[in-house]
């Protein structure tokens, strides 16, 4: 593609020079031709006004009976004649074979004019006075129209040559046409090929580009369904960890402290000892218990599957602000219990996400956590009083989070800035419309 834009380039600019070339040509050929042209028509004049003054002057020396008057107008033959010698010189000057034949001709019929004039010049008044009407009818007036014939066909000469002249310039005007013409059909085959080979190769790029985009497209439809599978993954391993610490490590616990409590019973009342070791052992199960149960309930809270969303929310805003003493307050009307379990899933980890994010890197005071549904949609709110942060800078919390939301095929968007706190919006699109509950209020706000 860059040869053959270099070559059309290279073309437009052979055409120009080209162009250039053969108008400096044309200009040059057309100013020589009118300038030789001027200058002959110019010396043709001048040699018949010369003629013509001499014819004059003769005529007054020969019809002067004043010797003075006389001897001035032979001064002015004499000179006309060395001027109209000079005139044919130059005339001569430069002209083609053709043309020589007529200038020699006329200087010829020229000599002989001066050859008859010469002896002339020397008469006396007396025979100037009687031979003057026949020299000049018999010997001056026809030499006199001969050369002016002779002027004639050089002139004609002259319009011949100006008419090849212009001749030479239709030639050059041809050449350069059909230089142009041909600069210009090569132009364009070679821009026909190149538009060709130019949309050939974008085709092919096109369908490289179409292809590719496909695979990928296909590649990220693959890895959103897995990234969808390991979240469900993740969620029921979850669920049966939580499920198994409850009711096997839970019910185990609760079976020790049981023993435990029957040990202590059978321990005299006077062994203080052993008394106090069993009470150190069972606080000591108690505290195992506890942290069974939190476990429990951080890796899945059984009240999200037992009792609904607003209740484990309620839940998770409590647990937080005991443990940061962050005031948390939950709006959750209109949620029904009989939305499905991936959207309360997903809703409740993004608040869980998003509490914790706001705990431990937002540093707020008070959080508010609106959950609002319709008859197509449920959305969510989350928005904190914290020091915020630049919405561009995701951590892999806010990733997560993102990538829950649009597994559902939802929205995510997040408003923060340093120094103005952060807002967390989810709107989730539901499969199939759901009857409207009763409304569900909920706030919690209390420092534990």
């Amino acid at each position: 593609m860059w040869a053959g834009f270099g070559s059309l380039l290279g073309l437009m600019v052979l055409l120009a020079l080209t162009a250039t070339s053969a108008m400096n040509r044309i200009e040059t050929a057309n100013a020589e031709i009118r300038s030789k042209f001027l200058e002959r028509d110019d010396l043709l004049d001048r040699l018949r006004g010369d003629l013509f003054r001499s014819g004059i002057d003769l005529r007054d020396y020969l019809l002067h009976s004043d010797p003075q008057l006389a001897e001035r107008r032979r001064a002015d033959i004499l000179r006309t004649q060395q001027e109209m010698s000079a005139a044919v010189a130059h005339y001569r000057t430069g002209l083609a074979p053709e043309e020589l034949a007529a200038v020699d001709e006329l200087q010829r019929d020229l000599d002989q004019y001066f050859a008859v004039t010469q002896p002339a010049l020397s008469w006396d008044a007396a025979t100037r006075s009687r031979l003057a009407d026949s020299f000049l009818r018999e010997q001056i007036f026809p030499r006199r129209q001969q050369m002016l014939g002779a002027a004639e066909r050089i002139r004609q000469i002259d319009t011949r040559q100006l008419q090849e002249g212009r001749v030479t310039q239709a030639r050059l005007f041809a050449g350069f046409r059909r230089e142009v013409l041909a600069t210009a059909l090569l132009a364009i085959a070679l821009g026909l090929a190149l538009a060709v080979m130019t949309g050939t190769r974008v085709r092919k790029l096109e369908r490289e580009s179409e292809s590719r985009y496909l695979e990928v497209a296909r590649t990220r439809e693959e890895l959103h369904r897995l990234s969808a599978r390991l979240v469900a993954a993740q969620e029921q391993e979850r669920r049966k960890l939580s499920r198994e610490l409850h009711d096997e490590v839970g019910a185990a616990m609760s079976a020790l402290l049981v023993e435990l409590g029957t040990l202590a019973s059978m321990i005299p009342p006077e062994n203080a000892e052993a008394q106090h070791q069993a009470q150190r052992v069972r606080r000591l199960a108690e505290a195992n218990v506890g942290v069974v149960r939190n476990m429990s309930l951080l890796l899945r809270p059984s009240m999200l599957d037992d009792l609904g969303l607003a209740p484990a929310l309620e839940w998770q805003a409590r647990e937080m602000a005991r443990r940061t003493g962050m005031k948390v307050k939950v709006d959750a009307q209109d949620v029904s219990e009989e939305m499905p379990d991936e959207y309360r899933t997903c809703i409740y980890r993004v608040v869980q996400e998003a509490l914790h994010n706001a705990a431990r890197h937002s540093k707020a005071q008070h959080v508010r956590v609106t959950v609002r549904r319709d008859e197509r949609t449920a959305r969510v709110t989350i928005v904190d009083d914290g020091q915020g942060f630049h919405a561009r800078e995701k951590g892999m919390g806010i990733l997560g989070m993102e990538e829950r939301v649009h597994n559902l095929g939802g929205t995510f968007h997040i408003d923060s800035a340093p120094g103005r706190g952060t807002e967390i919006s989810i709107v989730l699109p539901l499969v199939c419309p759901m009857p409207a509950p009763d409304t569900v209020s909920h706030d919690s706000a209390t420092k534990l």
